[in-house]
């Protein structure tokens, strides 16, 4: 099955989901991924007096990168560098990288970096972000996931939001059953009020 996730850096809950879907279900579950761009600095709109601003510029930066490596190295170069800046973001805790070092660690080529403050590449972003939202509605943040159901139609939702990854095999029951919702036309939302704090578990080991 081929699946898209729409990851913006910034978001754990996002960094969470979609480390989960990689490292438990992924080696489970015949599943390719392409990861497409969502800037929430765009979605959201922060204020320049907002504690969240200057977080959601950085991030909305390595977006751009993302998608100049994706240029030259793909789908699996963006999915290396998303790896290496979520790791840093969430795990490291910070956004005061040099996005330089990360396209290095990453084994990416350092000319990416001319796209960090390049505003060329922002259409691309938007224009992304609006099959997103046209899929899974414009009231929602990150992860948003798409596949094409069982009947050809390419359906797509917000979630599945998770504060820490499951139990393995409950977390594939949880998997197979987002999957079957894809197939029905009528559902649109499940939500309960999270109560945990994202924990992204263990630091994925990107250097050796």
């Amino acid at each position: 099955m081929n699946i898209e996730i729409w990851i913006d850096p910034a978001c754990p809950f996002c960094w969470t989901t979609a480390k989960w879907v990689v490292e438990d279900v992924q080696p489970k579950r015949d599943i390719n991924i392409t990861w497409r761009p969502i800037s929430l600095f765009f979605k959201n709109s922060p204020e320049p007096d907002s504690p969240y601003y200057e977080a959601s510029v950085f991030t909305h930066g390595l977006l751009r990168v993302m998608e100049s490596v994706r240029t030259t190295d793909g789908n699996e170069g963006v999915f290396k560098l998303y790896w290496e800046v979520g790791a840093r973001i969430h795990h490291d805790e910070t956004t005061t990288f040099d996005p330089l070092e990360a396209l290095v660690a990453a084994g990416l080529d350092k000319s990416h970096v001319d796209a960090f403050e390049d505003e060329t590449w922002d259409a691309l972003i938007r224009s992304s972000m609006d099959e997103a939202l046209e899929l899974a509605g414009d009231d929602v943040g990150t992860p948003i996931i798409a596949a094409t159901n069982s009947d050809g139609v390419r359906n797509g939702y917000f979630g599945p939001v998770i504060s820490h990854a499951p139990e393995l095999e409950a977390g594939l029951a949880m998997w197979d059953g987002l999957m079957a919702m894809m197939n029905v036309d009528s559902f649109f939302e499940l939500k309960r009020t999270r109560t945990d704090a994202p924990d992204p578990g263990e630091r994925p080991n990107l250097r050796s």
